[in-house]
């Protein structure tokens, strides 16, 4: 587990021996840039289930110039909840949709229980 604001030390953890310029990664689902010992850091967000902001989060990323830019797509949550609702089999599909496609999250909350993920001390 690597956050946005994990300590540089754990930082370093994760990125020794990273020869790239830049990383991307994700799975936090919370966008984010962050220079980390020299190492450009990219989390474009998602499209489901987002922390902080609802819409389709994502990134350019300038292969050129190196330079990232945190886009935000609007969506419908509700039309697409509706959609997956109507297509789906799956038993607990409306429960699954609250979770991961209607509802927006706290950022700051989501943060809280990752770092005891993390298992950052406190």
């Amino acid at each position: 587990m690597i956050l946005v604001d994990s300590s540089l030390e754990r930082w370093g953890e994760v990125l020794a021996g990273e020869g790239a310029a830049t990383v991307v990664l994700g799975n936090t689902h919370m966008p984010f840039v962050r220079l980390a010992d020299r190492v450009l850091v990219v989390n474009p967000g998602s499209v489901g289930m987002p922390y902080g902001r609802e819409g389709a989060h994502w990134a350019l990323l300038d292969g050129e110039t190196g330079a990232v830019t945190l886009r935000s797509t609007p969506l419908d949550a509700a039309r697409v909840g509706e959609r997956l609702v109507a297509g789906s089999r799956f038993a607990g599909i409306e429960e699954w949709v609250g979770h991961y496609v209607t509802d927006v999250y706290s950022d700051a909350e989501a943060l809280r229980e990752f770092a005891k993920a993390e298992r950052r001390p406190g």
